[in-house]
């Protein structure tokens, strides 16, 4: 056994009388009774003490050894040599692991505060349409299936859209990740786009005159265009302007794919970008940079697992550590201590944070992938038909949509077998246009629910209901989930759980068995949107900015630690005089 601050003193057998006397001369710190000593001394040295009134079964203390340094209690120890040890490996390892992953938790931490409002830049569905130009029906003069003959495709498209692309109205055909574009006014393809035509597209999204765009080249990947939204859709042309922003327009497709400003690259610097280990040279390997961040988010949860434990075994309620001003239930002083208190603080959202961190790289099969029925393709099918849209002409469509509001895309889909156009303006202002019939702005709620009963079967609905405002299942921070969708439960075996968006008929979330494990494991645990707490602002940032800031504050007495370990063990072993004796035996942490 070894002592508390890092001695090595000899375990020896003795009396409970003698225990009592170290205890004694322990509470009296630096002084000590005549007495005693030289009752330790023979004790120690196996002499027979005759002491025949008061023998007892012996227990274990510590005696003998250096001095203990200043800022470590003094106590009498009375525990078995297997939890000894058990404590010591524990401590010794979350020790260790501590220097390893110190500067990794100040950045995980200090980088969540910045999270909270700083987002990883990307270009938001509202502002697309907010930037996009409207439809004019009087330019449109190629029918969709003639567009869709000029692509020589076999296979049916998934999506269809049309819109504005550099002032001309366009049809884009979607094959799972695969994109054709057709221009509506002349039927033709458009392959690859030139730098000249990027560069009006970026100008015309930012709202500044072409002459004072710097052009950045023609970009394969960097910092900003590895999103997995974005990147499929490479090389970009990339563009600046003096006032910091960059725009990036795909070769392939023609949209803008990404926009960044001076603050939000900053605030990704600071944030996302070393929260995720959203580095370049790792982020180019998916498979790589997913391994690591399981590897040290699931190494870090452990270690602060073993730290919680650590922490709770040795702190004493009845404050059995003696000082010599006083007693104290922590047995450190300095970092050390403030690194128990903080721990057994806020060492249970630490670990569940880490742990929360884990999970959304869904390391476990029983955790990732669908858990429900794919209801979308029961309502909307896999693929358009493209005959079902010869009944009316997308000119038409826009010019009895446009009465309402000004589209700015049209959507080619289909619901429960029909075809039908959905008119866009903002993701809030749409309206859906069916082969026969006027525009509505929703699908009829019986018709929704005959549609879902039909692509449910066997399986039958146990609840139906219309949800208008954000509960435990259907949140979002951001407001950008639509309002109202109805809520239906079915009776299978996985419980499942869908919100349908009833103005575009579309599943908007779901939910199985696993999932609503994963929405709480992860969701809840790691972004704290709890039902009580989450739609409070700004209670629910003052609650996460203090745990975090506990965090932070953790990590870094963790740091000032890991830094004397690092620099004793240099001393000890690297810089040690030629010939100094080697210390041998065993230190607690």
């Amino acid at each position: 056994m070894s002592s508390m601050w890092g001695g090595r003193p000899r375990l020896q057998r003795v009396s409970r009388p003698v225990l009592k006397v170290a205890q004694l001369i322990g509470r009296r710190g630096a002084g000590t009774r005549p007495a005693a000593l030289p009752l330790l001394a023979a004790q120690a040295s196996g002499a027979r003490l005759n002491l025949p009134a008061l023998q007892v079964a012996p227990v274990f203390i510590t005696i003998g050894g250096p001095q203990r340094p200043r800022g470590c209690a003094n106590v009498g120890l009375s525990m078995s040599r297997t939890t000894i040890a058990v404590r010591n490996w524990i401590m010794r390892i979350h020790r260790w692991m501590g220097v390893a992953f110190c500067l990794l938790f100040l950045m995980w931490f200090a980088s969540g505060i910045v999270m909270i409002y700083c987002r990883f830049p990307h270009v938001e569905t509202t502002d697309r349409l907010a930037r996009a130009a409207s439809l004019d029906p009087r330019r449109i003069h190629i029918p969709p299936t003639s567009a869709f003959g000029m692509l020589h495709e076999s296979a049916a498209p998934t999506q269809i859209r049309l819109y504005v692309l550099d002032g001309r109205p366009v049809y884009r055909f979607e094959f799972g990740r695969r994109v054709k574009l057709v221009f509506a006014d002349d039927a033709e393809r458009l392959d690859f786009v030139s730098k000249q035509m990027a560069l009006l597209i970026a100008a015309a999204w930012a709202g500044f005159p072409a002459t004072a765009v710097s052009f950045q080249g023609l970009v394969t990947d960097d910092q900003w265009t590895l999103d997995s939204a974005a990147y499929p859709h490479g090389p970009f042309w990339k563009y600046s302007w003096p006032n910091g922003e960059e725009v990036y327009v795909s070769q392939t497709t023609g949209e803008v794919v990404q926009d960044t400003t001076r603050s939000a690259r900053l605030g990704a610097y600071c944030g996302a970008i070393p929260h995720w280990l959203f580095f370049v040279p790792l982020r180019r390997h998916v498979a790589i940079w997913s391994q690591v961040v399981i590897w040290l988010s699931g190494a870090g949860a452990a270690m602060s697992l073993l730290g919680l434990v650590a922490g709770i075994w040795i702190y004493s309620p009845s404050k059995r550590y003696r000082f010599p001003d006083g007693s104290s239930s922590i047995p450190y002083r300095g970092p050390k201590r403030w690194h128990v208190f903080l721990g057994l603080t806020f060492g249970v959202v630490t670990c569940t944070w880490v742990f929360s961190g884990f999970l959304s790289m869904e390391p476990f099969s029983w955790l990732a992938g669908p858990d429900c029925p794919n209801l979308d393709e029961a309502l909307q099918g896999r693929r358009l038909d493209m005959a079902k849209f010869a009944d009316k002409d997308p000119r038409q469509a826009i010019a009895e949509a446009g009465a309402e509001l000004r589209v700015k895309v049209l959507e080619f889909a289909s619901f429960d077998g029909d075809a039908i156009y959905v008119a866009v303006e903002t993701p809030r202002h749409a309206r859906i246009v069916p082969m026969h019939g006027s525009p509505r702005a929703v699908f009829d709620t019986g018709r929704i629910v005959d549609a879902v009963k039909r692509a449910v079967s066997p399986a039958a609905i146990l609840e139906t209901r219309l949800v208008y405002t954000y509960e435990p299942y259907y949140v979002d921070r951001y407001k950008q989930l639509p309002l109202p969708v109805i809520y239906f439960r079915l009776n299978d075996a996985s419980q499942s759980a869908y919100y349908i968006d009833p103005r575009t008929g579309k599943v908007v979330q779901r939910y199985g068995a696993r999932s609503r494990w994963n929405r709480w494991l992860y969701h809840g645990l790691h972004s704290m949107d709890l039902p009580w707490l989450y739609a409070r602002r700004p209670a629910w940032d003052i609650c996460v900015i203090v745990l975090l800031l506990g965090g932070t504050a953790l990590s870094i007495t963790a740091l000032s630690i890991a830094w004397k370990v690092v620099r004793r063990t240099v001393r000890a072993r690297v810089l040690k005089p030629v010939g100094a004796p080697r210390r041998t035996g065993r230190t607690l942490p």
